[in-house]
C-alpha cells in the first residue's frame, strides 16, 4: 500500500494530465459529429478486419465439411439429369426404381458414388489414385472413375474401405471416346511424357479434325455414360503409312490435383453385356 501511494505521489501530475485528456476527448467525441463518425468508422473497421481473419482461419476447419456437402448435392443433382435416365413409355408399366415424370417414366440407368482421393501418382508410367471408398459403399472392380472437370479413371481393385483407380496417365488404360462435332469414334491413351496430354487412337484420316474440339466419352462399354468430358483436339498429325490421324488430347482434368470424385455405378450394365454376347460370331473369309 505504502509503495501504491508513492507511486501516486511521484507520478500525481502526468495522471492528473491524462485523467484530463479522457475527460475532454470524451466530451469532444460526444458532442462532435464528424470526429465521432470517423472514430466510429475506424472501430468498425477495425472489427471488421478482426471478424474476416478470423474466418479466414475458421472456415479452413469447416472446408472438409463443407466438401462434403457439395460432392453429395452434385451426387444428387447428376444422378437426376435425363442423360443419367432411361425414358419409357407410361404405358409400359414401372417398377421402384423408375421415376415418373408427366407422361414418361424414366428408369435410372446411372448412381454417382463420391469420394475424396488420399493418394495420388503422376510421374510414374502408370499411375494410380487411392479413393477412401470401398465395396461397403458400392465399388467394384471396373467401375468409371470422374471429377467434376472430367474422366479420372477406371477402378482397378477395392477392398472393403478403400479403392485403387487406374487413372488415365496408364499404359494400359483403353476408354472409348468421340470427338464431339464430328462424331469421329477413338479410343484415349496416355504415351507416359506429359501428365496434361494423351493421345486418341484409331481416328481415320479422311476427315478433317477441328483443333480445340471437344472430346467427350462414346458410352460404349457401360463403364462412363456418353458425353463426359475428356479433353480437347491441340494437335494433329498423320501417321506414315496409315490411313490414321494421330490426335493429341489435352486433358481437361489436372491429374496432379484431384481430390473429389464420383464411383458410377451402371445399374443396367450386366443387361447390355448379356444382350452383347449373343452376337453372332463374325464369319471368317473361307466362310
Amino acid at each position: 500500500m505504502r509503495n501504491f501511494l508513492a507511486f501516486i505521489q511521484r507520478f500525481r501530475v502526468i495522471l492528473f494530465f491524462a485523467l484530463l485528456q479522457g475527460i475532454v476527448l470524451s466530451i469532444y467525441f460526444t458532442f462532435s459529429t464528424f470526429p465521432r463518425s470517423q472514430y466510429l468508422t475506424t472501430a468498425s473497421s477495425v472489427s471488421g478486419t478482426i471478424m474476416t481473419v478470423r474466418n479466414d482461419i475458421t472456415k479452413h476447419f469447416r472446408l472438409s465439411d463443407s466438401n462434403k456437402k457439395l460432392q453429395f448435392e452434385n451426387q444428387w443433382l447428376r444422378e437426376r439429369l435425363k442423360e443419367n435416365k432411361l425414358s419409357e413409355l407410361a404405358e409400359n408399366g414401372f417398377d421402384s426404381t423408375i421415376i415418373k415424370t408427366d407422361k414418361e417414366h424414366y428408369t435410372q440407368h446411372f448412381e454417382y458414388i463420391p469420394g475424396t482421393v488420399i493418394n495420388s501418382t503422376f510421374t510414374k508410367r502408370n499411375n494410380y489414385f487411392t479413393l477412401n471408398i470401398g465395396t461397403a459403399q458400392g465399388v467394384k472392380r471396373g467401375m468409371g472413375v470422374i471429377s467434376d472437370k472430367g474422366v479420372i479413371g477406371v477402378v482397378h481393385n477395392s477392398s472393403e474401405h478403400f479403392s485403387v483407380v487406374k487413372s488415365c496417365l496408364a499404359k494400359e488404360i483403353n476408354i472409348a471416346v468421340v470427338i464431339e462435332n464430328s462424331g469421329e469414334p477413338g479410343f484415349l491413351k496416355w504415351d507416359g511424357h506429359n501428365a496434361r496430354k494423351g493421345n486418341m487412337t484409331g481416328v481415320s484420316n479422311d476427315r478433317e479434325i477441328k483443333l480445340w474440339s471437344k472430346i467427350v466419352t462414346r458410352g460404349s462399354a457401360g463403364i462412363f455414360p456418353r458425353g463426359l468430358s475428356v479433353g480437347k483436339v491441340a494437335k494433329t498429325q498423320a501417321i506414315e503409312g496409315q490411313p490414321l490421324w494421330d490426335v493429341t488430347v489435352q486433358y481437361s482434368e489436372n491429374y496432379r490435383s484431384v481430390q473429389c470424385v464420383y464411383v458410377i455405378n451402371n445399374l443396367l450394365k450386366k443387361e447390355q453385356h448379356e444382350l452383347e454376347l449373343d452376337v453372332p460370331p463374325q464369319p471368317t473369309e473361307d466362310e
